[in-house]
């Protein structure tokens, strides 16, 4: 057996828990799970349910156990154990503390070289490229993908088993006090701080301090390996004293250093290293240019000396360094297919990972995976493709697509539709394209099998220009603003406008996933897309034409109901669908307190009250109003008086309606500005695309959207010539122009041409000449390091699209809301 088993018994001491249990019941633990959604097998699994800010483990417990899962980790005394006569219950104080013992411990089971990964920057890539070089000759575990919290940490640990040789894991921190626990549960025996910046810089008083938090992970360490030239990171580290206690391995130009680097050389997209070591010179090569690719290779580098490795086998892994996909991306297909790239890597953890974002995607029913032999595992081959096949039966693959000699000689363990081929070429060669209709597709491989080839042919044709949707920054935003809300406080996400550019269904899946309460749409067609798109949500429409009525009915959308005249229009489709007494149409009322668009005048409410009860088929689920400025501390008073406004119509429509019904009033920058007004549930907008007016929200949000194009042509430009429509624009001198494939066509303002505005090109300006055309717009790109094909960003994460709507003098809801659907949209997680 690879994996240890757990008793009872073990578990109760290690825990330091009260065990609850059936007397018959002989407890054997080999899984753990701490997210009811990426449940995958019942058997041996230990639940912990762990209680966050707004989520609480223990409400999962009723569902997972009709799932079959019979162990769980609890701390509330007070939940309902009615119906689970079977469970077994280990009583902690700290559910979170208690998945973080049980992982130390698991950890001190196995006396092998564990590598402790941290700093600001660089700890995924190093890890990553580590067991490129190491894992030809030793069985390696490692994070997967990004998992450095106090949660992924011990799920990271957990993996550990007799199998392997070597342990590689990375650690990130938000706050003071937590490395400690991460230290435990990892006890590295070498350490690398891989760099010290300002990112994730919030919980901290200065960079010293988080230097100091993030040292605390190698106070046990055997070696820590460390860049000397980098100054702040050098004194804090002397400053802590830590180097009295342990060997350290440093690098740098500084001649102290231990490995000392005397000279990089950039040749196009590769660099030679040379450096002294042991007074001898060494040589390293790798294909990259960029400074952080080369501090990466260099941390390597030294993590491959202290473990014990000839300079000669270094150097000939070097070189063969691939790049690292940070990140899993999903577009459109041909013939209707979603397409979930994550092309760039196979192994059993990352394929989980991606098979769970699949699960999110609902606007298909058949789930389709390509995958490639999975390398350099360390396992047995049949139970490698024998736990694979389980896996995707599990998680209602219904075909599977294998590309290379090892998956195909055990193609017989998948139960499902499948087709096998020794190569990508064969499967390009092979395969019926025409054949992937209507399904969501992942491509999962190593990279030698080349699946951009796949990507490429099987993605969606449009132009050159990329919408780019980070869904890890949304749901970072969806839980800034869950983090500001009372416990009961729920949340409706404004998906309304194809959810402001960024794309209805796709977002929609991933707020389902992450348990939003509800969803509004601007018109029924909207939310009829995301019920076909397999959206089980409840979802209020704002604007309910006359003809979209029966529409709602029968997709069991819920109207705002803002005027009388819209109530007679819900009467009349009710009599017309002939619908039974119990499924009353749920509706939401609109109240007029000071913006004057829409909603129900106090003078109106005696009515209003009257024609409702006078219906037995209309039930009110929610009363709400629209505030003014919520985001402009010049209207605060206005704000609060609205506020009062709509607490008193509210209480009048609730003293004479027979049902209770839910509150809500305030949007994203009224979340943070006036909290007091909560009530049941809030509008989240604007803010979950990472726009806020609000300075301290803002600080705390991460930019999701980025508008991406490219150089298609460049030409010299010399005086007394104009350029674009008008000849609005005469050069009085020599330049070197870009035309770029994006115009107002694709959503951009007309008023930006001529300087008004610049787009990025490796985060360098390059200002807008002329006027802007339909299809693209050119760019003066003059003493810029350039080429035809290269990018060029409008707005990204460093320019947000705040500084476009600001020179637009225009907001960034027109920005975002414009951007044409001819624009390609492509989404990620990182």
């Amino acid at each position: 057996m690879l994996h240890k088993q757990y008793s009872g018994e073990e578990l109760t001491e290690i825990l330091k828990a009260k065990l609850y249990s059936p007397e018959s019941v002989s407890i054997k633990v080999e899984d753990i799970l701490i997210d009811s959604r990426r449940f995958i097998r019942s058997a041996n699994t230990l639940f912990f349910a762990l209680k966050g800010v707004r989520n609480d483990g223990h409400k999962y417990i009723q569902d997972l156990y009709r799932k079959g899962v019979r162990y769980f980790v609890v701390s509330d005394r007070n939940f309902s154990v009615s119906g689970l006569e079977k469970a077994s219950f280990f009583e902690v104080t700290d559910t979170l503390r208690a998945l973080q013992q049980l992982a130390a411990y698991h950890r001190g089971l196995f006396d092998i070289p564990v590598v402790g990964i941290t700093g600001s920057n660089g700890k995924t890539i190093v890890k990553e490229w580590l067991f490129q070089l190491m894992s030809p000759d030793r069985k390696i575990v490692r994070s997967p993908k990004s998992y450095n919290s106090q949660i992924g940490v011990p799920l990271s640990v957990w993996q550990m088993n007799s199998r392997h040789e070597m342990a590689i894991f990375e650690a990130g921190i938000s706050r003071p006090d937590e490395m400690e626990h991460l230290q435990t549960v990892i006890q590295p025996t070498v350490g690398i701080f891989t760099n010290i910046g300002e990112a994730h810089s919030e919980g901290f008083i200065s960079l010293a301090q988080k230097v100091g938090e993030k040292l605390k992970l190698f106070t046990r360490v055997n070696t820590l390996i460390y860049n000397n030239d980098q100054k702040e990171l050098l004194g804090v580290i002397i400053g802590t004293g830590i180097l009295e206690n342990l060997n350290t391995f440093s690098w740098g130009a500084d001649e102290n250093s231990d490995l000392q680097v005397v000279e990089k050389q950039i040749q196009g997209a590769s660099t030679k290293i040379r450096a002294i070591y042991q007074e001898k010179e060494q040589a390293i090569e790798i294909p990259f240019s960029d400074a952080a690719s080369i501090e990466n290779a260099i941390h390597c580098w030294a993590a491959m000396l202290v473990v014990g490795y000839a300079p000669e086998v270094i150097s000939k892994r070097m070189v063969s360094l691939t790049p690292i996909a940070m990140r899993l991306e999903q577009k459109e297909g041909v013939n209707n297919c979603t397409i979930i790239n994550d092309a760039y890597n196979s192994d059993y953890n990352s394929l989980t990972i991606a098979l769970d974002f699949m699960q999110q995607q609902n606007q298909h029913k058949e789930k389709v995976v390509v995958l490639s032999d999975i390398l350099q595992s360390g396992r047995d081959e049949e139970e490698l493709y024998g736990n694979v096949a389980g896996l995707l039966k599990q998680k209602g693959i219904s075909r599977i697509i294998g590309i290379g000699n090892a998956i195909s000689r055990h193609a017989g363990f998948f139960d499902m539709e499948k087709d096998f081929f020794p190569t990508t070429r064969d499967f390009i060669a092979g395969f019926p394209m025409a054949s992937l209709r209507n399904q969501t597709i992942l491509l999962k491989g190593a990279r030698i099998f080349e699946f951009e080839r796949i990507n490429r042919l099987l993605q969606q044709k449009v132009h050159e220009t990329v919408f780019e949707v980070n869904l890890s920054a949304l749901i970072d935003n969806l839980n800034f603003f869950r983090s500001k809300l009372k416990p009961k406080t729920k949340i409706m996400a404004m998906v309304k406008a194809f959810s402001y550019g960024s794309g209805s269904f796709e977002i929609a899946n991933i707020l389902q996933f992450h348990r939003v309460d509800y969803l509004a749409v601007a018109y029924a067609d909207e939310g009829v897309e995301l019920r076909n798109a397999g959206i089980r949500l409840p979802v209020m429409v704002m604007n309910p034409e006359e003809y979209a009525f029966d529409l709602m009915i029968k997709h069991q959308l819920e109207p705002e109901i803002f005027s009388f005249r819209a109530l007679d229009m819900l009467e009349k489709a009710i009599r017309k669908n002939h619908l039974p007494q119990n499924k009353p149409i749920k509706i939401h009322l609109k109240l007029e307190t000071g913006m004057h668009r829409l909603g129900f005048d106090k003078t109106e409410l005696t009515e209003l009250i009257s024609r409702i009860n006078a219906n037995p088929m209309i039930y009110v689920q929610s009363v709400f109003s629209h505030l003014v400025g919520s985001d402009k501390p010049s209207l605060d008073d206005f704000t609060r008086e609205q506020i009062a406004l709509f607490q008193s119509m509210s209480q009048k429509l609730s003293a004479g309606l027979p049902q209770p019904f839910m509150m809500h009033l305030l949007n994203s920058a009224g979340i943070s500005r006036f909290p007091e007004a909560q009530f049941d549930m809030v509008r989240m907008g604007i803010g979950l695309y990472g726009i806020s007016s609000h300075s301290e929200t803002a600080r705390n949000l991460r930019s999701v959207t980025s508008l991406r194009t490219e150089i298609t042509e460049l030409k010299k430009v010399f005086p007394g010539e104009s350029v674009g429509y008008n000849r609005s624009f005469v050069t009085k001198s020599e330049i070197q122009i870009a035309t770029v494939s994006v115009g107002y066509a694709d959503g951009l303002f007309r008023m930006l041409g001529n300087g008004n505005f610049s787009f990025w090109i490796s985060g360098k300006p390059a200002p807008i000449v002329g006027d802007i055309c339909m299809d693209m717009c050119m760019i003066d790109v003059t003493g810029l390091d350039v080429k035809e094909g290269d990018a060029v960003f409008v707005f990204n994460d460093e320019h947000p699209v705040t500084e476009l709507s600001a020179a637009a003098r225009t907001i960034p809801y027109e920005v975002l809301s414009r951007i044409s659907r001819r624009v390609k949209r492509v989404y990620f997680h990182e």
